[in-house]
């Protein structure tokens, strides 16, 4: 595979969206790498960066560019809208990790009659640490 910067574009035609943005993301890096203030390729790993869900890491190319472009539009927009997604995207990963937490607590429990719904965690405002309740009338 030949390597332009100039053609570290992504086709959202492609069939491998998600291969052709990761191949954008490592050709910009590359260009990057070669030269930090390449705002162009900045921008473009940034926009990659967010197709692939990888919202920090464009936030921060977002911000480097603003460094060396406090005007640049699409950089702007991104600094503003990228922080609430960024966590929106954290809490619903701290959603599904607890999910999967309790399903695993379920199996573990299961064979003493027990679920993760028999304990109930209240967290003290003070320390920010948490009392773990157990009642036995509920049950999956």
């Amino acid at each position: 595979r030949t390597w332009l910067p100039h053609k570290a574009v992504v086709s959202t035609q492609s069939t491998g969206v998600t291969s052709e943005y990761k191949n954008a993301e490592n050709d910009c890096s590359v260009a990057i790498e070669l030269n930090s203030t390449y705002l162009k390729a900045i921008i473009r790993r940034a926009q990659a960066r967010e197709k692939l869900e990888k919202l920090s890491p464009a936030l921060e190319d977002y911000k480097k560019a603003l460094e060396l472009n406090p005007y640049h539009g699409v950089a702007n927009e991104a600094v503003r809208r990228l922080p609430k997604e960024i966590e929106v995207q954290q809490e619903k990963m701290k959603e599904e990790c607890i999910s999967k937490l309790k399903d695993l607590g379920n199996l573990v429990l299961k064979p003493f009659g027990l679920s993760t719904d028999n304990f109930n965690m209240v967290q003290d405002p003070n320390s920010g640490g948490y009392n773990i309740q157990f009642s036995q009338n509920k049950q999956n």
